[in-house]
């Protein structure tokens, strides 16, 4: 196990630690990687259910009379048109429309939201909006240090959650609809529940004060015994993204690229009558079109391609893989990547280097996997 001696510890390092866990850095915090066999720590997501500290994420509170117009401002969405208890995906641009970060926004209230960045974002994301914040009447409130964050992910995930909350709060469990969140008390904590995920699978996100992060991952290990529940580190949680077609910044996603290369323009509302941080430069790019797109690919055999693999179609570069793997559920090698667009349509051949081997692959639609194919 390697442990480093300069990256942030979650409230349950130590937790990881007795569970035998090897650690990673990522976004300058010490995560565990795998508990033991990351190929069955996915297949336990994807047919019982996982549990992940994702207590690295940052935690972003707005509140006050002006949080709507602002983060219509800040953010490419219209989070306006958010009912309270919507959980809504976003992005955060440059002026030049290039993305500083994909992030979640939660609606508490008419006048509160929870801003959900990813851990090594999460410093660009407070200042931007801190930035942004000036002549708006709002409250731009860091809570990240002092909140964990713990997800329960797969089918069986609603029951492990349901043996541990009120009997009052059974319904609100089942009844939860996707990408909404509410207020639970889970073991007898708490918590902002979500039903968000970043997996593919059904899925849970619990927000949990960090003094209560530790008897709450231990009562969910604890019930989640009788449904498959297995402790699950990023190793798995990578592979299970890249099958659900889901973007991870720093691969997929960049400030050298806009909305528009990454497929996300559906999140850019143009509608919306703020003039948000980005808007003149996105409607260029849309009104232009872009180069590339970002595709899927799918390999034979049983060699993976990996980030920044060159594409090429009958020896002419045409594009570079982003994420690549050997897909556990689906038993072949899948990858994204940014194409040329004239290599873009499914069905297209191409060929991926693989140190110094060119491999066929086939481009297809995005995701891989759909929960319950």
């Amino acid at each position: 196990m390697s442990v480093s001696t300069t990256s942030r510890h979650t409230a349950l390092h130590d937790e990881h630690a007795a569970l035998g866990a090897a650690f990673t850095d990522f976004g300058g915090w010490d995560m565990p990687l795998k508990y033991g066999s990351e190929l069955a720590e996915h297949r336990a997501v994807r047919s019982a259910a996982g549990l992940f500290d994702l207590s690295h994420m940052g935690e972003v509170r707005v509140t006050g009379p002006g949080a709507a117009t602002f983060l219509n401002t800040a953010l490419v969405g219209d989070l306006a048109a958010a009912a309270v208890g919507r959980a809504k995906y976003s992005l955060i641009c440059t002026p030049e429309g290039g993305i500083i970060d994909d992030l979640i926004c939660y609606r508490l209230a008419e006048d509160e939201y929870l801003v959900v960045p990813n851990a090594g974002n999460a410093p660009a994301v407070l200042a931007a909006l801190q930035e942004r914040a000036a002549g708006f009447d709002v409250t731009v409130a860091d809570e990240s240090a002092d909140t964990s964050l713990i997800a329960v992910q797969g089918p069986s995930a609603q029951a492990v959650l349901q043996e541990l909350v009120p009997a009052g709060q059974q319904e609100l469990v089942g009844g939860l609809k996707y990408y909404f969140a509410a207020p639970a008390t889970v073991a007898g904590t708490d918590v902002l529940l979500a039903r968000t995920g970043y997996t593919g699978e059904d899925g849970f996100e619990l927000y949990v004060p960090e003094a209560r992060a530790v008897p709450l991952w231990n009562a969910l290990l604890e019930a989640g015994q009788g449904h498959g529940l297995v402790p699950c580190g990023l190793a798995c949680r990578d592979s299970l993204r890249l099958e659900a077609g889901m973007p991870l910044y720093g691969q997929e996603l960049s400030r050298d690229l806009t909305p528009y290369e990454a497929g996300l323009g559906r999140v850019v509302s143009f509608t919306k009558e703020e003039d948000f941080v980005g808007r003149t430069a996105l409607a260029s790019r849309r009104s232009a079109g872009t180069t590339r797109t970002l595709v899927g690919l799918r390999g034979e055999g049983r060699r993976a391609a990996r980030g920044h693999y060159p594409v090429s179609v009958d020896g002419e570069v045409v594009g570079e893989v982003t994420s690549g793997a050997l897909s556990p559920t689906l038993g072949h090698p899948i990858a994204m990547a940014y194409v040329d667009n004239e290599h873009a349509e499914p069905g297209t051949q191409v060929q991926v280097d693989l140190r110094g081997r060119p491999a066929p692959f086939e481009v297809v639609a995005l995701p891989f996997y759909r929960r319950g194919q």
